[in-house]
């Protein structure tokens, strides 16, 4: 059972493009990006980071923005409210339902990892990162990952600020919260590549990010791009659907999409201006990821000048990152389970809210006592996957891809010409030429390919 959702408005463009942005800028952006970048040719990849995320992220974000403006309902809602304007099957509502089912299972681990940045910024304010060497500070890491009771704590923490959030409704909750934790991520982003300038070693940061080593560029590198852009925009997730119901009719989505993409991106880059200049200046190594942020960095807060205070800020940035996401992801599910089940938002965040609460115990878990514990071990791809890593690789290899292609097929192919026009704010001309060839020809194969070699990868 369907219906029309309520549809409470965003108040304002700036709400709605902060709302957005803290959606797609995640701790992705900031501890997975910058490092691949260095990694993969610095600017070279940046290059390709940027045609991919305008060729692949910008055509997808603005089908789905464009079918919530249509609909005006939730994911599935919306999908079904095209499909029946278009004549074509309902079965494409399920399109909006695998992206809830996305959106779910991501926020099933990232409100434990959010949960993190919390532990870390009370440990930078509390001078724990002092006279911290690579062992102690792994040990701490690794302490931290065993010791469910302390990430239970953060984790219903992260889990109960985004119910206090939801609760409260489209622009008094999701945009007033957006309209706050935005400019003070911005802010602390400024003042961490300030005091990385001072601090660091921005020379050899700017080397490692900025000049491009066309050699290391491969047919890889290319996927990577492709991966990357696509998870950092947050498309196939729900949410942008969600967020597109809520669009009053005079605000251009192209544009609006332009400017989502280039923050996120900006965002990274900057990212990567706070996190080198202070792992080169003392010598650490650039590693990857998680352990880059958690485990390298707070080394070198322990040894600099104000590095009580700067650590601090840098992992409240991370937590406004985090937080951002989460309460993206809530949003969409909670409007949701407003329309297929009639709940009022009030309750229908609990729809949500304790089953993740729930399943994030077991993802706790599987960090520390249940590492060891493989639960598709009987498959050979996952055979050594604990509950955390099968949610990651489910999302992020599997249920994004399909939703995704599934929506350029949809949108590309099955919905008419004066709808989709409609629904863009587009009329006939170079930019729209150019996101129908991309959600017709070039997005569906590229998909594919990305999805068959994620899948080839894992059996190999």
């Amino acid at each position: 059972m369907s219906h029309a959702v309520s549809q409470e408005l965003w108040s304002s463009r700036r709400g709605f493009l902060l709302a957005a942005i803290g959606f797609s800028v995640g701790l992705g952006n900031i501890w997975r990006f910058p490092y691949v970048a260095g990694e993969n040719g610095g600017s070279a990849f940046v290059i390709i980071y940027l045609v991919c995320a305008f060729a692949i992220g910008m055509p997808l974000l603005v089908s789905e923005l464009a079918i919530g403006k249509l609909g005006r309902s939730d994911p599935t809602g919306s999908y079904r409210s095209v499909a029946e304007r278009s004549n074509r099957s309902t079965m494409w509502a399920g399109v909006g339902s695998l992206a809830i089912l996305c959106v779910f299972a991501v926020n099933s681990f990232y409100t434990v990892l959010s949960g993190w940045t919390f532990d870390y910024f009370v440990r930078g304010v509390t001078g724990q990162f002092v006279g911290l060497d690579s062992e102690t500070s792994s040990a701490a890491f690794a302490g931290l990952m065993n010791n469910p009771w302390r990430l239970l704590l953060w984790h219903t923490v992260v889990v109960t600020l985004v119910v206090f959030i939801i609760r409260r409704g489209v622009q008094q909750g999701v945009e007033r919260a957006a309209n706050i934790l935005m400019p003070m991520l911005f802010g602390a982003l400024v003042i961490m590549v300030l005091y990385s300038f001072f601090a660091g070693d921005m020379a050899s940061a700017a080397k490692f990010l900025m000049e491009p080593d066309f050699s290391k560029v491969t047919a890889r590198t290319v996927m990577i791009a492709v991966g990357q852009a696509f998870f950092s925009v947050g498309v196939a997730m729900a949410t942008m659907v969600t967020f597109g119901s809520y669009l009053p009719d005079h605000i251009s989505i192209p544009k609006s999409s332009a400017i989502i993409i280039l923050a996120d991106t900006g965002v990274a880059l900057m990212a990567g201006l706070v996190i080198f200049p202070l792992v080169f200046a003392f010598g650490l190594a650039p590693g990857e990821g998680a352990g880059l942020i958690f485990q390298t960095l707070p080394i070198a807060f322990g040894q600099m000048p104000g590095g009580l205070l700067f650590g601090g800020i840098f992992f409240l940035l991370l937590i406004f990152a985090a937080l951002s996401s989460c309460i993206g992801g809530a949003e969409a599910a909670v409007s949701w389970v407003d329309a297929r089940w009639n709940v009022p938002r009030e309750r229908g965040i609990f729809y949500f809210a304790i089953p993740i609460w729930l399943i994030g115990i077991t993802v706790i878990l599987s960090l520390g006592q249940w590492s060891e514990f493989y639960p598709l071990g009987f498959i050979p791809a996952l055979a050594e996957e604990t509950i955390f890593g099968v949610m990651e690789w489910l999302a992020a290899n599997i249920l994004v891809l399909t939703g995704a292609t599934l929506t350029a097929i949809f949108f590309g192919w099955l919905v008419p010409r004066e709808l989709k026009q409609r629904g863009l704010g587009m009329q006939d001309g170079p930019l729209y030429t150019y996101v129908m060839v991309m959600m017709r020809f070039i997005i569906p194969p590229v998909l594919v390919i990305a999805l068959l070699l994620g899948l080839a990868e894992r059996a190999a």
